[in-house]
């Protein structure tokens, strides 16, 4: 029981120093051909969206709407990805919920 709880512990560490490592590692993802930029971390955090000039048309704020939330859900789904492809060399593929 004892040596399983070291693991726990050792394990918790790892994943810890993980977080930590992914809250640095970003992810980007565009719209509209690259008008809308996203930028996301680790940390499901996003850093920055940035927008080319032409895509701003006060006549159409609903095409810019939805090109902004289609590039942020693409960054966050990218992070997803990324943190989950990180866990699972941490964890061997095991499936631990609650961890992230």
């Amino acid at each position: 029981m004892n040596s399983m709880m070291k693991q726990a512990q050792k394990l918790q560490k790892k994943m810890l120093k993980m977080q930590e490592e992914l809250a640095t590692k970003t992810v980007e993802a565009t719209a509209g051909g690259g008008m809308v930029k996203v930028i996301a971390n680790g940390s499901q955090k996003i850093e920055a969206i940035t927008l080319e000039r032409e895509v701003v048309d006060p006549e159409d704020i609903e095409m810019l709407q939805d090109l902004i939330l289609a590039a942020t859900n693409d960054a966050l789904n990218k992070s997803q990805e990324m943190v989950s492809a990180h866990m699972g060399k941490l964890t061997g593929g095991m499936n631990l919920p609650g961890m992230m």
